[in-house]
């Protein structure tokens, strides 16, 4: 492990000509001090956890001191915000601190976001504030723990910096880690420019750093073709994690997007407490476009948007017929995903009745959807008929759910999994603890009076999530009628 002074960078994208962002420092925040850091996240970065408690690291972080080989660069990007294309957006608050290398060549992007105003800051303060910061914080540790691709966080840090919202807050900065911050909006920004060469060299850039199987003897049609079938693959694999553990983005621009299927840019989400297929969880919402059941739908649009931002690069052809694979292999990934959390082995034509009346079950009694998951891993076959008892905490009326579960246990009877180890497979696909809304919410208050033991405790739980945890079974609970379907604003 690393000081921080000795970190490797290799800063390829700030490399790029200017028309692909700005350089520019991070502005300082007042008095600033820890809130939390995640090892695992310092770890992937080979820097020692203990950096995050000198002051070189706070001040690094706050903009209060610099790092030689960092260069701070606002990236330039557009997108469809809403299905409405802006072109007025970037890197408003956010800054490219440098790309650190690896002893094994992994290049990371190092983020440091409310790092203050920007070229690309509009009418913002280009601050972000405790409260937010937090939920990024937790939800990136939440996601990785549930092995969805993700963003990371290394750290989250505060300050005596009044940053003005609905209210006076605090300060903070968050340190985003990632394979690339590069967005389905940073070809956008190339295409309706008429920057056809830049989006050329974007797309060069990506085939180089991020898809280096890709045969760099094809012609650029070829290449650039492959480079948009492995987007519309990732990103049809990422939504079908989303959909399968309960995960509402809540908005869903192309500039939230990223071509390489992380989840990215964590805001009004939430997860499904009581399973409602139309829960929106951003309250600026309106229209439901971004609502749980959407996202797919949404998926699909934003990969047809960045088809079109592609059309100098390839032809209506092969746009056309990449997008065409989307639905495939979402189909395929969900499958998968809910066969395990059901501990199915045997494909069987039955199965989508199973589903199908599981689905309905679900929404009729208003389950909390992450429970009977978990509490369905816990029964052995043989008292499945019997096991209606268990579930009396999720559901006032049990007479549908007796009914599924014989449904269940007699297609269980086709399997040829030993029923211990359809358990094993169900206990680690279905999670005990997930990132609901109101315990992030009640650790952000605990925090905002300068307690952190709660962000630290629910860390622990989401960093596994399918352990048991018997002294922290109470982050497990069914929510309380008013911790249920919050919605979460965009402000940050």
């Amino acid at each position: 492990m690393k000081k921080l002074s000795e970190l490797v960078f290799s800063n390829t994208y700030s490399a790029l000509p200017s028309s692909f962002g700005a350089f520019i420092q991070p502005q300082p925040l007042d008095d600033p001090f820890l809130v939390s850091v995640n090892p695992q996240v310092s770890e992937m970065l080979e820097l020692d956890p203990a950096q995050a408690n000198t002051q070189y690291f706070v001040d690094l972080f706050t903009g209060n001191d610099d790092h030689p080989a960092m260069s701070p660069f606002a990236m330039k990007y557009t997108g469809h915000q809403f299905g409405q294309y802006n072109p007025d957006i970037g890197d408003g608050r956010g800054l490219l601190m440098g790309e650190v290398q690896t002893s094994t060549g992994q290049k990371w992007d190092i983020h440091l976001k409310g790092s203050g105003l920007t070229p690309y800051s509009r009418q913002g303060d280009g601050r972000a504030v405790l409260r937010s910061s937090i939920r990024e914080y937790l939800a990136s540790a939440a996601m990785a723990g549930l092995n969805i691709k993700t963003t990371h966080a290394l750290a989250v840090l505060s300050s005596n910096t009044p940053v003005y919202r609905e209210t006076v807050e605090r300060g903070a900065t968050l340190i985003r880690v990632a394979e690339s911050h590069l967005r389905f909006g940073h070809f956008e920004y190339f295409f309706y420019s008429q920057q056809h060469g830049e989006l050329k060299m974007l797309a060069d850039y990506l085939i180089k750093h991020h898809f280096p199987d890709i045969d760099s003897q094809l012609d650029d049609a070829d290449r650039y073709n492959q480079m948009f079938k492995k987007i519309v693959n990732l990103t049809a694999e990422m939504i079908a994690d989303w959909q399968s553990v309960g995960f509402a983005h809540g908005v869903m621009n192309t500039d939230n997007m990223s071509v390489l299927g992380l989840t990215f840019d964590y805001g009004p989400y939430g997860f499904l407490d009581d399973y409602q297929p139309g829960f929106i969880c951003n309250h600026s919402d309106y229209s439901g476009r971004y609502a749980f059941n959407q996202q797919p739908t949404v998926a699909l649009w934003n990969l047809s948007a960045l088809g079109y931002a592609l059309t100098p690069l390839l032809a209506k052809e092969q746009i056309d017929h990449a997008l065409e694979q989307y639905q495939p292999i979402l189909q395929k990934a969900y499958s998968a995903n809910m066969r395990a959390k059901l501990g199915l082995k045997e494909k069987l034509k039955e199965d989508t009745a199973l589903f199908s009346a599981m689905f309905d079950m679900l929404k009729t009694q208003g389950i909390d959807y992450t429970l009977f998951f978990r509490t369905l891993s816990s029964i052995p076959h043989c008292e499945l008929k019997t096991s209606g008892h268990l579930f009396e905490d999720l559901s006032q009326d049990i007479g549908p759910l007796k009914s599924w579960l014989s449904l269940y246990s007699e297609r269980l009877e086709k399997e040829a999994l030993a029923d211990s180890d359809r358990l094993d497979l169900m206990r680690s696909t279905n999670p005990k603890f997930i990132l609901r809304n109101y315990l992030a919410q009640q650790a952000i208050e605990h925090a905002e009076k300068g307690d952190f033991t709660m962000i630290e405790q629910l860390m622990a739980v989401l960093q596994s999530p399918f352990d048991e945890h018997p002294e922290l079974s109470h982050f497990a609970e069914r929510p309380p009628e008013w911790g249920k379907k919050l919605e979460i604003s965009c402000s940050s």
